[in-house]
């Protein structure tokens, strides 16, 4: 499951998580805890800055309710 490789991700020092109520928020780390995770999230965070549908999607983001989304029925 997705909360599964988040947690892999999460030992690996990429990336953070924080409780929000019942929702678990993932983000980037600052790859404090090694080189190699802080190179590879530098490279990462710098691809993405310079990706117009990563910016566009992140102008989007804090429109989104969570909420809504999950009561949807596919």
């Amino acid at each position: 499951t997705i909360s599964k490789h988040l947690k892999v991700l999460e030992g690996a020092g990429l990336v953070e998580s924080s409780k929000d109520g019942l929702w678990v928020n993932y983000s980037l780390s600052g790859g404090g805890g090694s080189p190699y995770a802080a190179t590879l999230l530098g490279n990462l965070k710098h691809w993405l800055d310079d990706d117009p549908e990563v910016r566009r999607l992140s102008e989007t983001l804090p429109a989104i309710q969570r909420e809504i989304i999950v009561r949807k029925k596919a």
